[in-house]
Parts: structure tokens; C-alpha cells; sequence
């Protein structure tokens, strides 16, 4: 039977998952690796234990199972440098939630340069993206700039490391959905910008080639056979795919460490009035799909929080007990803005805060008021979509993700979205999403018409929350946003 190896790289650990002929998962290993935090606000990872866990996983899932491709999803806008002669990283990735570069989009944003960066991008002035991450480290790793320009470096996102060390440093690329996530790729052209570029003093030799998401990526031996790598798509685009969310107007949210919805927009770019993301959903046959985003930094993330900063929790099953236990009778707020807030806000100097507090409020009032912010924060996504495009209120929202394992939490997310919530039964949809396009690529798996028709629904969670409480809970929320924000 042929099977398709998916890598699914994360923000907190590495996984593979290995699909069969009917795109159903077989096999899977996952492994965690540590966050470093070396001052506030700032977020990396050891590039070695990206590397080490992606192939660890790997070679455990592949076992006993002949691979006909490789697909590759990863965590987006995390930054990694590294040599071209040796391979060895420059420094240690910068993840996408770091916020050491505010002081340099907020100098490009007082410039007057953002207005020529969204038009560009689809993306707004923000430390979350990779350019201003590569221009940190070309300006404080000794030497590194250099020998960027002596055309000695190679900038990448994960995809492109992981490519690059599958294929022992012959290929250096990555997709157009990881591209368009760097603050420096045309969305609408279809290549790097070379004025962006000049303007944050970055080398064009750094960059990786771009191509479709389902296109030849090279070949690895690292299986012990010869595996070609056909598919490749950021994760959450890769969740977009998986949902089979090929027609303009579907959304779909995943749940990771942080959140992302994302909107199919069809051929058009819409450029977003109130702060979301105009980006490529995924892009075939050199056609850009495009999509409005909103990310949250912090969903998952809040529930690794109660458990590793409060020590309130030992596994994250355990918080839709707890918070169905909490006193009706309090209402905290819990805004977790611990690396800032994402859209449609974008304050990158905020950080979190609880309101609401009282002597009663102990671990279930913690675990429900986490559990909420999530719903909250993608209230005001969906918020944002509608204004935008007229979509969001009342429209169906495929989820997906860890935390849609707690019928709590979607319970919660329909109740304040007043969307039905729809939960497919096969969850790994961002792998899934990267097993397809490299599997389709293979000829092994379906068109997206067949595709879209092996999508099964496991559950639909219905808005039962009155309309008076609703609005009631909402206000409450914007105005501990509003306390929180450092600019209005």
C-alpha cells in the first residue's frame, strides 16, 4: 500500500504522521523539545533540536512502512541563518512569537513605510514577521553580515532548514506560503522584493527559491531509501488545505500554540480594513489562492501556562472539568497578551492581565478564564472577517487543532462566536493538509474535487448562549482589551 509521510514541525514539538492510500493516518510519533526565553519578550529554539526531533520522528513513524513521498508543514515566520559550507545556524531560530525587533518596525513604521510594505505583503509592520528577525541577526551576530553579502549564508524558514538538511544542503527552497509570511515576498507579483529588501538592508543571495506547494522539493536518504519531498505548505495554510477549504467564503481556526483563521478569498486580495493579514492560502499549478488571517500568539500556549507557570494543572484534559466546575458567580478575564496581541490589535508592547480577581478565585476560575480567552480572541477575528467581507456571523467554522479535543472550549467558541463550530473526525488536518499535496503531487491521492469530498464532519457544536448574555460577556472582554492595550 502507498503511504505518505507528513512532517509536521511545530512551535513546541516535532511530529510524523504517516497516511495510507485513503489519506487515513496509520502511524505517528511526536516529540518535544525545549523554548528558550532568553529576556522578555524574546522566544527561540536550538536549531539542532528542530533537527533532531523532526528526524527522530521520522524515522520512528516510517518504520515498517515503504514512503512514496514526503510532505512538510512547519510553524511559520520562525527565522533561522545559516551557513551554506557547513549548515551549521548562525544563531539560534527566532520564533514567530519574539518581539525583540518592536523598536525597529515601530523606526520603519514612524518612516512612513508600512503603507508600501502591506500593499506588498498583505502584512502588517510587526516584529512577528521574518525580515526584521534576518536583519537582527545579520546586525548582532559577529560578522554575520559579511558573509551574507559575500553570498556565504542562507536564510530560511523551518521548511526551508528541514529541506535543506533532507537533502544535504542541494536544495535550498521554500513555498509560496511560507514566503509570503516573511515580509519580503510580493504576494502579488509572485517574487521577493527587491526594494523591501534594500530598504532593511537584507541580500538577496540570502533567500530560498519559491515554488507551488506541491512541486518538486528535492530527494532525502535520511529513510535509508531515496524519498522525493512533494509538498510543503505553512502550517496553517497546510490546516486550510487539510479542511478542504478550496471555495471562496470557507473559514476554517486551528488551535495550536496559538490561533490562526483563516478566510478563502478566492483570486482576490482583499486588503483588510481593520488589521487582518492578506495572504496565500496555498498556491498550485503557479496560481496564488489567496486569505484574509487573523492570528492569536496565544491559545495552546495559555493552557501550557496553567500547567508550567502556575502549576495549577498536569494535563491539559484536565482544564474543561475544572472550568465547568468554576463559580458562576465570577467572571475573570483573562487577556493573554504574553508576548503582546495579535490581530486585529497588533500591540506588540502589551502584555497579559487577569481582571475580575477575588478572594474565591482560585485554579477552576484560572482554567475557565483561559479556556475563554481563546474563544474571546477568535470573536474578534470573525468580528473583523465580517467587516471586511460581509462573513464570520452565523457562517460555519471548521476547527482543528489540540484544543479542539475539549468539547468545553468549542462548546464555548460557538456560544460567544454565534457560529456553528464544526469538528472534523479526522483532527490531524494540518498534517493531512501536507500529506495531500505531496501525495497528489505523487498521483497517489485525489484532485481537490475528490479531496474535498473525503471531509467528514465528527461533531457540530451550536451556539446555545442567550443573546443578552453574549453581548454582555463580549463587553467585558473589549474592555479588559481595552485596560490591557499600551495604545488605543
Amino acid at each position: 500500500m502507498t503511504h505518505i509521510l507528513a512532517i509536521d514541525q511545530g512551535t513546541t514539538s516535532s511530529r510524523a504522521i504517516v497516511f495510507d492510500g485513503d489519506m487515513r493516518p496509520v502511524a505517528s510519533a511526536q516529540e518535544e523539545f525545549p523554548q528558550h526565553f532568553p529576556a522578555s519578550g524574546w522566544v527561540e529554539h536550538d536549531p539542532a533540536d528542530i533537527w533532531r526531533s523532526t528526524l527522530d520522528t521520522m524515522r520512528k513513524a516510517a518504520k515498517g512502512h515503504d514512503i512514496t513521498a514526503i510532505g512538510i508543514t512547519n510553524q511559520r515566520e520562525t527565522t533561522l541563518i545559516w551557513d551554506r559550507a557547513t549548515g551549521e545556524p548562525i544563531h539560534n531560530a527566532i520564533v514567530w512569537q519574539d518581539r525583540r525587533t518592536a523598536d525597529t518596525c515601530a523606526t520603519l513604521r514612524a518612516g512612513g513605510h508600512e503603507a508600501m510594505i502591506t500593499a506588498r505583503t498583505g502584512l502588517l509592520l510587526d516584529p512577528y514577521f521574518s525580515a526584521t528577525k534576518v536583519g537582527w541577526m545579520l546586525d548582532n551576530v559577529p560578522g554575520a553580515r559579511a558573509r551574507a553579502e559575500a553570498g556565504d549564508l542562507a536564510f530560511g524558514t523551518v521548511d526551508s532548514f528541514l529541506i535543506w538538511k533532507l537533502t544535504d544542503g542541494k536544495v535550498h527552497a521554500t513555498d509560496a506560503t511560507n514566503a509570503a509570511r516573511t515580509m519580503l515576498y510580493n504576494i502579488h507579483e509572485g517574487c521577493w522584493d527587491a526594494e523591501i529588501c534594500t530598504l532593511l538592508n537584507i541580500p538577496q543571495s540570502l533567500l530560498p527559491q519559491v515554488h507551488d506547494c506541491a512541486a518538486d522539493f528535492g530527494v532525502t536518504e535520511v529513510l535509508g531509501t531515496p524519498v522525493p519531498i512533494l509538498g510543503v505548505a505553512g502550517d496553517q495554510q497546510a490546516a486550510t488545505i487539510g479542511q478542504a477549504c478550496f471555495e471562496p467564503g470557507m473559514m476554517k481556526s486551528t488551535y495550536g500554540t496559538g490561533c490562526f483563521a483563516l478566510l478563502n478569498t478566492g483570486d482576490t486580495a482583499v486588503t483588510s480594513r481593520n488589521r487582518l493579514l492578506t495572504t496565500i492560502a496555498y498556491q498550485l499549478d503557479g496560481k496564488p489562492t489567496y486569505a484574509l488571517e487573523g492570528s492569536i500568539f496565544i491559545a495552546g500556549a495559555v493552557v501550557q501556562w496553567l500547567r508550567d507557570g502556575l502549576g495549577i494543572i498536569d494535563d491539559a484534559s484536565q482544564t474543561g472539568a475544572m472550568a465547568d466546575a468554576a463559580d458562576p458567580e465570577q467572571t475573570l478575564t483573562l487577556v493573554p497578551a504574553f508576548t503582546g496581541l495579535g490581530a486585529p490589535y497588533w500591540d506588540s508592547a502589551c502584555r497579559g492581565a487577569v481582571f475580575g480577581l477575588t478572594r474565591n478565585s482560585g485554579p477552576r476560575e484560572f482554567a475557565r478564564a483561559a479556556l475563554e480567552s481563546v474563544g474571546f480572541q477568535t470573536h474578534d477575528l470573525l468580528e473583523a472577517m465580517q467587516a471586511d467581507m460581509g462573513a464570520g456571523d452565523g457562517a460555519a467554522l471548521r476547527v482543528d487543532g489540540g484544543m479542539t479535543a475539549s468539547d468545553w472550549t468549542m462548546q464555548f467558541l460557538a456560544d460567544i462566536t454565534g457560529a456553528n463550530v464544526d469538528r472534523p473526525i479526522v483532527q490531524e488536518t494540518t498534517a493531512l493538509g501536507a500529506a495531500w499535496l505531496a501525495g497528489m503531487r505523487a498521483g497517489v491521492y485525489p484532485d481537490q474535487t475528490g479531496f474535498s469530498a473525503t471531509w467528514a464532519l465528527d461533531k457540530q457544536f451550536a451556539p446555545r448562549m442567550d443573546s443578552p448574555t453574549r453581548t454582555s460577556r463580549i463587553a467585558t472582554w473589549k474592555d479588559a482589551v481595552r485596560r490591557t492595550l499600551t495604545k488605543e
